[in-house]
């Protein structure tokens, strides 16, 4: 007699590639998909990530069905809903009695975890399975890491180049005969600079009834739902990356750091919150934009560089993620201790640069890398906000946002929290660097060129500060001699000044008025 196997598929494993759903058998087997209180809300997730989610898990439930799957979808009004993804699984044990249940290794440490207790209460085996949508796995990325002092992304990468052949020449160089273009990717915004015309999906029955859903569930939920633009299926999802490698990755390079008014999403890709839900998968999309490179459509260093951020950073944050969890999201190295200000969830700021990411994170559930690490980021660790506290606003106003990635890049990348892992350096900047690099700064209430007064822009002060008081940790960094030197340069009443500017803004700042 045949076995029935319950196959439970999280709503951030929507990958038909996945063993999960490829072993399936039509006749006996059973899929469980659930919407459950309990992760919708562990965080205070943007309403687009929620709706996004569910229509994307609805969707991919029909495909199954389609297919001639059997396919037990709890949604999340349902009467007999437990709200817990144990609570589904254990009534669906009880309701089909199958011989045993398969899940995919999820992408967060706690359910990893919450998965090997469940082993304990359940009648039957629970096998997980490794996660096959991602190209490096724990054991190759611990082997790499083994032995090194530093964990450097820029090596890995380069391994991850040439185990999968992308971008390499049949002699074994890489393409160009440089492995990374990441300079050429760094101008400033030109005048004008505007965002390509992005695709915007019809929304049929399914995707209508979940935005009705989170409407009423998620009354107070964080962000604007609408409009909403998603891709909800691998069909779509494909036509977001083909409109993206055909109309957008040609501009990608060269102004991959600019920030400009009103612009949120310039050239960047999109393209993570559908292949971190498995509806793309991160080699076909590297792929197809060798191919556009190798077309004579894309330039190199466009190419290069979109390649980077899926080949090697986000394998990399990932391999960082597994290899230090479960401490490494409670680590705190510079001792910062300062609660989360309100404005990162209002926008509510009188910093013009803060509010305009701030705005477009609440409105799209969505702001690009630099953005999140050279603006809230920067201000997090110039002002020592509580670690934790930042990961979990990060982890909740993204869409993209899962911890396995959001995790490393909030604690290792922008708040060098995990004492350098990540990270050689802190990634610290000066209202400079924002004027430099955006025109936020055009009608601010201060004034980036200014640092001590009641116009100072508060990154200045901030930024000096934050250097002298963390002087012994990063004064022997090779990449920190010039800063220091500069510093102690000023002399003794300027510093004075700079610290005394510094304890102001963050007076202002705790009372509500920065």
């Amino acid at each position: 007699m045949a076995e029935t196997v319950l196959r439970v598929i999280l709503g951030d494993q929507l990958s038909s590639q996945l063993e999960v759903v490829a072993g399936a058998d039509k006749e006996h087997d059973v899929f469980l998909i659930a919407e459950v209180m309990a992760e919708a809300s562990y965080v205070r997730h943007h309403v687009k990530k929620i709706a996004f989610l569910f229509s994307a898990m609805r969707h991919f439930a029909e495909a199954l069905r389609a297919a001639g799957y059997r396919v037990r979808y709890v949604p999340i009004d349902d009467p007999g809903n437990s709200q817990t993804l144990d609570g589904e699984i254990l009534r669906a044990v009880a309701a089909l009695a199958p011989n045993r249940i398969i899940v995919t290794e999820p992408g967060e440490w706690r359910l990893r975890e919450g998965f090997e207790a469940l082993r304990l209460a359940l009648p039957v085996p629970l096998e997980i399975q490794p996660d096959t949508r991602f190209l490096c796995t724990h054991a190759q990325f611990n082997d790499w890491a083994e032995g090194r002092r530093e964990l450097r992304m820029e090596y890995f990468y380069r391994d991850m180049r040439k185990r999968h052949n992308v971008l390499m020449e049949l002699d074994g160089k890489p393409v160009g005969g440089r492995w990374n273009y990441d300079a050429e990717n760094r101008k400033p915004p030109k005048a004008g600079l505007t965002s390509p015309e992005r695709l915007s999906f019809r929304k049929d029955p399914i995707t209508l009834a979940v935005l009705d859903l989170v409407k009423r569930h998620f009354p107070d939920g964080y962000g604007q739902l609408e409009p909403f633009h998603f891709a909800v299926t691998r069909k779509q999802a494909l036509r977001e990356l083909d409109h993206f490698i055909e109309h957008i990755l040609p501009g990608f390079g060269d102004y991959q750091d600019a920030m400009v008014k009103g612009e949120p999403y310039l050239n960047h890709s999109l393209l993570a919150v559908y292949i971190n839900a498995g509806l793309l998968y991160p080699l076909e999309v590297c792929q197809k934009a060798e191919v556009a490179y190798r077309a004579g459509h894309a330039p190199l260093n466009a190419t290069e560089g979109f390649i980077r951020q899926l080949l090697g950073w986000r394998e990399y944050v990932r391999g960082v993620y597994w290899r230090y969890m479960p401490d490494y999201t409670a680590r705190n190295a510079l001792n910062a201790n300062e609660p989360l200000p309100e404005f990162y969830w209002t926008s509510n700021t009188r910093m013009a640069c803060m509010r305009e990411a701030l705005t477009h994170t609440y409105n799209h559930a969505y702001s690009h890398h630099i953005q999140r690490l050279m603006i809230t980021g920067n201000f997090a660790l110039l002002a020592g906000l509580n670690p934790q506290a930042v990961h979990e606003w990060y982890l909740a106003v993204y869409a993209d946002a899962y911890e396995w990635v959001e995790a490393p890049n909030t604690l290792g990348m922008a708040l060098h929290a995990d004492g350098g892992v990540l990270a050689s350096k802190p990634y610290a900047a000066s209202g400079n660097y924002i004027r430099r690099m955006s025109n936020y700064c055009d009608g601010c209430a201060y004034d980036s060129t200014v640092s001590v007064g009641e116009r100072a822009c508060p990154f200045n002060a901030l930024y000096w500060d934050f250097l002298a008081r963390h002087r012994e940790r990063f004064s022997g960094n090779a990449r920190m001699p010039y800063v220091y030197s500069t510093w102690d340069k000023m002399g003794a009443d300027k510093q004075a000044a700079l610290h005394h500017q510094a304890e102001a803004h963050l007076a202002a700042l705790r009372e509500g008025r920065l």
